[in-house]
């Protein structure tokens, strides 16, 4: 019997160590070849570590919650051949003991911490975090007659409860947070505002919404708008997408434009990358997988890494205004917020528009005010006269 090394897999340049979140096997349990054995949490995304042969778990060298780094053994795994298929023996069984140990605390807590991806996935598309749920998806618990104890909140029978928890800061988090104060400490930040009257989009979408979705197989939404006017707007006010490198201004002459998009475990930026070549379908095609495949925590490093210009849609949660923060190293990032009926003057009458606030957050020591003002108030004209971009002027 051979014995096989269980491996942090390659991590990029960019990303130094990770996190052993989970492990989904203990010592001793028998392991089928691609069954995935540990969860290993970077600053930007979680991987999922299979198993290469048939075997045992022979040890576990890192423990949850220990640092890793680039092909470290993190395992052993002792091969053996003909291996019988337990299927009481798959994934997160064990989880069972530590719920019952840690039932106090909150949901959303055992839900990111004992659960692996594979198992939140069938729960977040079921919409479901009952543990009566899993029981019919994945065998994950034994029969119970009374389902209606198989939920992960216990009823709180003291209201007085004043406890504390202190729970450590995953990863991405951390890095969330200190990119955000990198941002804040190293750039000289700037916002400026518009409004959009939308109601061209609107009535573009209203009137070709359907076609467009039967021709794509996907639903037209605002983003594409926001993304191929914010384009045309770049090739005008070049300053925009660059970025300060020391003593140097660096130019692209390519457009990638990441995307803000909430996640269970923090804010990801995928991007679209040569988004100028992209059709309008294209785009929301690639903004439908990208949401698709944060929701399942399965993005891949190659999504994230890069961008030129970040847009960030706070307008789905509700926020009417913002100053969304920079994404380093980019010199700027646009905000949309929410659509709102607003009286307006139009030809010097008072008439109800949708209207949105738009936020255009920059760095005041490569952008100037009048080229800042300027793009804004590019963006804005092309979206409320979207004819404009399909004809590049």
């Amino acid at each position: 019997m051979n014995q096989i090394n269980i491996l942090v897999p390659e991590l990029p340049e960019s990303i130094t160590n990770a996190t052993i979140i989970h492990w989904n096997k203990k010592v001793g349990d028998i392991i089928k070849q691609d069954e995935i054995l540990v969860e290993i949490e970077t600053e930007k995304v979680i991987l999922e570590v299979p198993a290469s042969v048939n075997g045992i778990l022979k040890s576990i060298l890192k423990n949850e919650g220990e640092t890793v780094y680039n092909k470290q053994i993190i395992g052993l795994i002792k091969e053996t051949k003909n291996i019988q298929s337990n299927k009481n023996n798959i994934k997160n069984l064990n989880n069972i003991k530590k719920i019952n140990q840690v039932f106090q605390n909150t949901q959303d807590e055992l839900f990111q911490r004992y659960l692996s991806p594979s198992i939140r996935r069938i729960m977040l598309k079921n919409n479901s975090y009952s543990l009566h749920t899993l029981k019919k998806k994945k065998n994950f618990i034994h029969k119970n007659k009374d389902s209606s104890k198989n939920t992960l909140i216990p009823e709180n029978k003291n209201s007085n409860n004043r406890n504390e928890k202190r729970v450590l800061m995953t990863p991405i988090r951390k890095r969330i947070s200190e990119k955000l104060l990198y941002s804040k400490n190293n750039t000289a930040m700037l916002t400026t505002f518009n409004e959009v009257n939308m109601q061209s989009i609107i009535n573009l979408r209203n009137l070709y919404g359907k076609s467009f979705q039967e021709n794509y197989k996907v639903r037209l939404g605002f983003m594409s708008f926001f993304i191929k006017a914010v384009v045309e707007s770049l090739k005008i006010f070049k300053t925009i997408n660059a970025r300060i490198e020391k003593n140097y201004i660096v130019y692209y002459d390519y457009f990638d434009i990441n995307v803000a998009i909430a996640t269970n475990t923090g804010l990801v930026t995928p991007v679209l990358k040569d988004v100028n070549s992209m059709t309008m379908s294209q785009i929301e095609k690639k903004i439908k997988y990208f949401i698709a495949q944060s929701n399942q925590e399965k993005l891949q490093l190659s999504d994230l890494i890069g961008g030129n210009f970040t847009i960030t849609n706070g307008g789905t949660f509700g926020s009417l205004l913002s100053t969304p923060i920079i994404n380093p190293p980019q010199s700027a990032i646009l905000g949309m917020h929410t659509i709102q009926d607003r009286p307006i003057s139009i030809n010097q009458e008072i008439k109800i528009a949708p209207m949105m606030y738009i936020a255009l957050s920059y760095d005041h020591r490569l952008i100037d005010g009048k080229e800042a003002v300027g793009f804004l108030n590019m963006v804005k004209n092309k979206l409320e006269d979207f004819t404009r971009v399909l004809l590049e002027i």
